[in-house]
């Protein structure tokens, strides 16, 4: 192994994880009351995206194993041999320690123990333990990646609110009906990898109830926007619209039996969920700044 290029070590990152991490974050720290210093508000979303990437290093160190064996991960850098992972754990244990000191010191060390437990959640708690011990690895898990936007609405504050819970609440409602799909049509992966996601473990008919459960609570959970007062007709709109086709597609795959089209309808609730996210936390802060201007 050897000759790890700077790309290597950015792979480490998840920046696609990551991506998704940076934006809930900042939406979070727009919408909460209270002043922030613009370059302050830089240095926290700075140091939000280094925590993320930090986990997604530490999850690549302790996973490496099991990606070898995993086509969708067997190409990720500490499998591939391109980087040592020693070097991935110092990577994420430096990028730790430096996110949530330099966090606390530029905002209040009340968010920064809230990144530093988030990195802990999701590189001890879901990766070492709950990956590969439960079927519900996703669902407990998945708050890691819900925490974010509360991140960024401490970073602000100092504390943490109903309004954040919320921007919680969706994001981790969202999270088991998107990684579920992906096990649906991925099931062979983690079962090679002994990996025991709920359609390895309970089968593909209880993963498509679960599914459609989730979705049907995560729908419901976008409105609470607009019920508690921080979003108005312009979100809601958006929030019902795309949360309609959600469930269609929620319904649609609980309905399909052959296993060709099974796959396919997963793949599709899998991608339609990734932009599902961007959209619903889009039209919140579009919704917000438009109140904010008099607009609407």
């Amino acid at each position: 192994m050897g000759g790890a290029r700077v790309g290597d070590y950015f792979a480490l990152l998840k920046p696609k994880v990551m991506s998704l991490v940076v934006f809930t974050a900042l939406i979070g720290l727009l919408l909460a009351p209270g002043e922030i210093h613009p370059v302050v508000a830089a240095i926290a979303i700075l140091c939000i995206a280094l925590g993320g990437g930090a986990s997604g290093a530490l999850n690549m160190w302790y996973d490496s194993d099991i990606d070898a064996v995993m086509s969708r991960t067997a190409n990720r850098p500490i499998p591939s041999g391109r980087v040592e992972r020693d070097d991935a754990l110092t990577l994420g244990l430096v990028l730790s320690f430096f996110s949530v000191v330099t966090l606390g010191l530029a905002t209040n060390w009340f968010a920064a123990g809230f990144l530093a437990f988030t990195i802990f959640f999701y590189a001890v708690v879901y990766s070492m333990w709950l990956k590969r011990s439960t079927p519900q690895n996703i669902v407990i898990g998945g708050a890691a990646g819900a925490f974010p936007p509360m991140v960024g609405w401490a970073a602000v504050t100092g504390g943490v609110s109903l309004e954040g819970f919320v921007l919680f609440l969706i994001v981790f409602l969202w999270t088991p009906p998107h990684f579920w799909a992906l096990a649906l049509y991925k099931q062979g992966d983690y079962g090679a990898a002994g990996v025991p996601m709920l359609p390895n473990v309970a089968g593909e008919q209880a993963t498509k109830v679960q599914i459609l459960v989730y979705s049907v609570l995560l729908v419901a959970s976008t409105l609470a926007p607009q019920v508690l007062g921080f979003a108005g007709w312009l979100y809601t709109s958006v929030a019902v619209v795309t949360g309609a086709s959600f469930l269609w597609l929620a319904v649609k795959l609980y309905r399909t039996g052959a296993d060709t089209q099974m796959r396919r309808t997963a793949r599709q609730l899998f991608t339609y969920s990734l932009s599902y996210l961007f959209i619903i936390f889009l039209a919140l802060i579009t919704d917000y700044a438009m109140h904010s201007l008099g607009v609407l």
